[in-house]
């Protein structure tokens, strides 16, 4: 009766994985459902990689189906974007977003990068004061200047001073000058972004004394307070016109003439 029993319960047992295994490989092969293809809509896109300071013109932009949300700013619109400057990069397939291009009628070229009520103030340095070629576009410096004040206490020798800081670069590279014999020679230029009142110190202290650059972090947007130091105080250990122990060396205050 037991061997009976097993062995009923031994055939059942196979016609079930029997069954099982036939109604397995009939659903795996039944075709699949398509997938819904996501929606796409037709947006300008980058033809190819554009550089900053270019131009757009036929043959940089084309039209392309874009699936997704469309990014703000982007356009179905090509003639809308022909002539306008490009003010940061942008590469192939990518969407052509307003806020990457300058206003209409702005051009290309450095001018197109500079924002409204800014300048652009062109410093020139040699391969020391560039912080040794670390300076690029986009990164943020301090200006130093170092020289004689007007009328000052010649007892201090030269004095330093940082005079702007976190200041950023638009351009960094090589501009022609003409050297005693007339012969052109290259001469390492930063561009910097400052405001009108900025760049008229920077106009005099160009022309005045000499000026130092220091890179510093593009995320540090803190403004240092330092008293400045002069040559005196370097070699007497002081280090600043703070910590300087004859505060009677210090140079006085200029005093404007009183109008009547």
């Amino acid at each position: 009766m037991n061997k009976r029993f097993a062995g009923v319960l031994t055939f059942a047992f196979v016609v079930a994985a029997a069954g099982g295994l036939i109604t397995y490989r009939s659903l795996m092969g039944r075709p699949q459902p398509a997938k819904a293809a996501a929606p796409s809509v037709q947006i300008v896109l980058a033809a190819k990689d554009l550089e900053v300071g270019s131009v757009l013109k036929e043959g940089d932009v084309q039209m392309g189906d874009w699936a997704g949300t469309v990014p703000v700013g982007a356009t179905n619109k090509l003639e809308d974007l022909k002539g306008r400057g490009v003010t940061t990069p942008i590469y192939a397939k990518e969407p052509i977003i307003d806020s990457r291009l300058a206003p209409k009628g702005a051009g290309g070229g450095l001018a197109a990068m500079i924002p409204h009520g800014m300048r652009a103030f062109a410093v020139q340095v040699n391969e020391i004061v560039g912080v040794a070629g670390f300076v690029t576009a986009g990164s943020h410096v301090d200006l130093l200047i170092q020289g004689n004040t007007p009328g000052g206490n010649g007892n201090l020798g030269t004095l330093a001073k940082t005079l702007i800081q976190n200041l950023e670069v638009l351009s960094a590279g090589q501009d022609f000058k003409k050297d005693p014999e007339g012969k052109p020679v290259p001469v390492p230029v930063v561009t910097v972004l400052v405001t009108p009142e900025q760049a008229e110190v920077l106009s005099l202290a160009s022309s005045q004394t000499s000026i130092r650059m220091t890179l510093r972090n593009p995320l540090d947007h803190d403004i240092a307070k330092t008293p400045g130091t002069a040559m005196k105080f370097v070699w007497g250990g002081a280090g600043n016109l703070k910590n300087a122990p004859n505060a009677d060396d210090t140079p006085a205050p200029v005093q404007r003439p009183r109008t009547p």
